[in-house]
């Protein structure tokens, strides 16, 4: 069976163009999904193919992937990014991936080994905010969690990625090897802080000196990460399977743009981003809060509010022109006027993520926007709204949007039709759903301290705009609470 390795591919597809047995696994990287594979790893492939060199990856992935991973290996650690455009298209095939381990498909042993290897420079990771068994509340390792306890009683075979980083770094300082840098590329605010609070956490449980030795040795950039990638579906693999005249089981859609912000603050070297158009910068704080909250902030509003309205794609959204001009609203409006960004035009940028929402040729699902709400929820609007309450400036789509959210983990659509709600909090989500009316539906879910704090719940002014909301939203369906909201 022919694969991507062994096919002849049309000319019009960009393949490796530099020598990649000249790779070694220099970056290791945790979680092989698809924004990472259309991001890092191809701006990474990028780098290779503009000056050559040995910066490979190592794919892990600790809970599941192995029949993905599986796919990779049969074709040579080969896949393909098809960047899809309102004009065109353009297929990729990146080679910056060197080889691959799967905790289903080796050892754990093996793969902790891996982050051992003397050559190792760069530890990263996509693997959303659950995957740092952070408390949201404090802001620390969660001690409680099962796998955090599970680690701690068995710190040399840890099943998490505190755990295994913090056992990694151990091995390395036993050895005489110098730590490396651990680069978070998840899209949550303050990255780099989030896992060096994660790491140095699990570091001081075992022992004050390991932790000591971590923190004055390893580094921890931030980071702020921007594309849109849709999950791959039959649809957009069969689209680049005719792209390729050969299946790709590994490939991934994506839009043309892309935009990464690092701090530069790496222990042991890196590739030269930058000449892929990398932003390397001292602080990446303001990039992270525009991004955070005016891309992520109005495409959580448009998933909530636009599947209740019964638009599958946000594509769709934005041909509705209530939900294009609430869009730009909320950017301009409510989560504009809350940054600290300079030599930015926020009209500018704002301009532009309309028209990427409105790319036809990308089929991003709100029903996979909607994901993990409960996670995203504190940084793309609750923080917007706090200073909002600070400063007694109006926020009506913000109000909207976290209304949308609460209807939309209820569970149930306009329809009458069951949500497949995903979360992290799922269960405690049910719970108060079900011992509520819907009229008490928003204190109930306020409850969420995980969510909301100890604050907001008690905010009368909050409490007060969000059961507005809430009342348009149930009484009147998703399009005309969106209508009546510009109107307010």
């Amino acid at each position: 069976m022919k694969t991507i390795a062994t096919a002849a591919l049309p000319d019009t597809v960009q393949l490796p163009q530099y020598d990649r047995q000249r790779l070694r696994s220099r970056i290791v990287h945790f979680g092989f999904g698809a924004f990472h594979r259309a991001h890092q790893a191809l701006l990474t492939d990028r780098v290779l193919n503009a000056a050559g060199g040995d910066w490979g990856l190592c794919e892990i992935s600790l809970f599941s992937g192995d029949v993905l991973m599986s796919q990779l290996r049969q074709q040579d650690h080969l896949y393909t990014v098809l960047e899809k455009g309102a004009d065109g298209n353009r297929a990729i095939v990146v080679g910056a991936v060197h080889e691959c381990l799967n905790a289903k498909l080796d050892s754990l042993a093996a793969i902790i080994e891996k982050f051992c290897e003397p050559q190792v420079a760069i530890v990263s990771l996509t693997i959303t905010e659950k995957g740092y068994c952070i408390d949201p509340a404090t802001g620390q390792l969660d001690a409680t969690q099962p796998r955090i306890l599970h680690d701690l009683e068995n710190p040399t075979m840890p099943g998490s990625a505190p755990g295994i980083l913090v056992e990694a770094l151990a091995r390395r300082r036993e050895r005489g090897l110098p730590p490396f840098t651990v680069l978070s590329c998840d899209n949550i605010p303050d990255n780099g802080h989030v896992v060096k609070n994660a790491v140095l956490g699990m570091a001081a449980k075992r022992s004050p000196e390991l932790a000591q030795w971590i923190a004055a040795h390893a580094s921890f950039p931030g980071t702020m990460v921007d594309r849109i990638v849709p999950a791959a579906t039959p649809e957009s693999l069969a689209e680049i399977a005719q792209v390729l005249g050969v299946e790709d089981p590994c490939a991934v859609s994506c839009e043309p743009f892309i935009q990464w912000v690092v701090e530069d603050n790496f222990v042991a070297g890196r590739p030269s981003w930058e000449t892929a158009g990398v932003q390397m910068v001292k602080d990446v704080l303001p990039w992270e809060q525009m991004k955070l909250r005016m891309l992520n902030g109005s495409h959580s509003f448009l998933a909530y509010l636009g599947y209740l309205a019964g638009y599958e794609h946000i594509s769709d959204c934005m041909q509705d022109d209530d939900f294009r001009r609430a869009a730009q609203r909320l950017m301009m409006q409510e989560q504009a006027p809350t940054l600290d960004i300079k030599d930015v035009s926020l009209s500018d940028y704002a301009d532009s993520l309309i028209a990427r929402f409105s790319n036809p040729a990308l089929k991003h699902r709100t029903w996979q926007i909607a994901m993990d709400g409960s996670q995203k929820l504190p940084q793309r609007m609750l923080e917007s709204i706090r200073i909002h309450l600070r400063r007694g400036s109006d926020w009506p789509l913000l109000a909207l949007g976290i209304a949308g959210w609460m209807r939309y983990v209820s569970g149930v659509d306009e329809r009458g039709d069951a949500i497949d709600v995903r979360d992290p909090l799922v269960e405690k989500i049910r719970q108060r759903v079900a011992a509520s009316q819907p009229e008490d539906r928003v204190a109930a879910l306020l409850s969420l301290t995980e969510i909301f704090g100890a604050d907001l719940a008690q905010n009368a002014d909050f409490t007060a705009a969000v059961q507005r909301a809430w009342a348009m939203l149930t009484r009147d369906g998703a399009r005309r609470a969106v209508s009546g909201a510009l109107n307010s």
